[in-house]
């Protein structure tokens, strides 16, 4: 859960700063562990959906870059580790 937390941070401020009106951003995570004790992530799967006016899908796609590739501690962390990270996400449009 700290995973998707900070990557949802991270996109909310690079949008933010990409001047995207955003008013909510969710992360739902999906995650497979190992079998073996101690049973460690081995996949993580995060689907961010992203609300606001006019979000440009190329900023949204940008933003969810820049915090899995450079941003996200989090993110580094585990994926170097071995944790295989997956993101996707869907841009709602506020009413």
């Amino acid at each position: 859960m700290g995973l998707g937390g900070c990557a949802s941070f991270d996109i909310v401020t690079i949008l933010k700063k990409s001047r995207q009106d955003v008013t909510n951003v969710v992360c739902q995570l999906k995650a497979e562990r190992a079998d073996a004790i101690p049973a460690v992530f081995t996949k993580i799967h995060l689907h961010f959906v992203v609300t606001g006016k006019a979000v440009k899908e190329k900023q949204v796609t940008k933003a969810v870059e820049l915090s899995a590739e450079k941003y996200c501690s989090a993110s580094k962390m585990l994926s170097d580790g071995g944790v295989e990270i997956t993101h996707d996400f869907e841009i709602i449009e506020a009413a």
